[in-house]
């Protein structure tokens, strides 16, 4: 008896899994409109709020849940928290989904950029390294908690080379998806846009 005769598939009868992308919760800075690229910032109430809120609808959607290996979290705390408050806690840690590194203008806004630019900046279009270089540098920033983070504004990544780490991400999950498996992705606004 062939394996085919015992109810098994083989892998061009498997439907591929469904990719899941989920945004991180709300921050301070996504809050107040600051570029949070690697900066390793916590949740605020609210953002945990939006995670478990997430979570259950997750959940509706998805009853079965997600695989043992099929659960990816970005490197940054806001994602894993978000993870874990949606319910989606034993997840692996995928360095390729982390957020957009806007080197320059990072912790900044975009009227706060475009002022020390001397232009209207715009991050899709002109990237962090079109800034003045006069804006690199590390500090620390206070949270409203009193917690102390530290910034870093170097040059940042192109936008390419933002979507080369995340096509990285996509060929890294991909056996999964074409095994049938759905996989959930944990991480930001920038990076699941370019995912998209």
């Amino acid at each position: 008896m062939t394996d085919t005769q015992v109810g098994s598939k083989d892998a061009s009868s498997i439907a591929p899994g469904r990719l899941v992308l989920l945004r991180h919760g709300q921050t301070v800075w996504s809050e107040s409109g600051q570029h949070t690229g690697r900066t390793n910032i916590p949740l605020t109430d609210t953002g945990c709020e939006q995670a478990r809120a997430a979570g259950e609808r997750l959940r509706e959607a998805f009853p079965n849940g997600f695989d043992q290996g099929c659960m990816f979290a970005s490197p940054l705390r806001r994602a894993q928290q978000t993870a874990q408050l949606a319910g989606y806690g034993d997840f692996k840690v995928l360095d390729e989904i982390a957020e957009w590194d806007y080197g320059r203008a990072e912790g900044r806004t975009r009227q706060e950029v475009s002022e020390a630019g001397g232009f209207q900046w715009d991050v899709w279009r002109d990237g962090p390294r079109s800034l003045p270089e006069s804006l690199e540098g590390d500090w620390v920033e206070t949270l409203p908690s009193g917690e102390q983070v530290p910034v870093h504004n170097g040059p940042g990544e192109t936008v390419e080379e933002a979507a080369a780490r995340t096509r990285d991400a996509i060929d890294a999950v991909m056996p999964l998806l074409n095994a049938g498996h759905d996989v959930l992705l944990v991480a930001h606004a920038h990076v699941l846009r370019i995912l998209t």
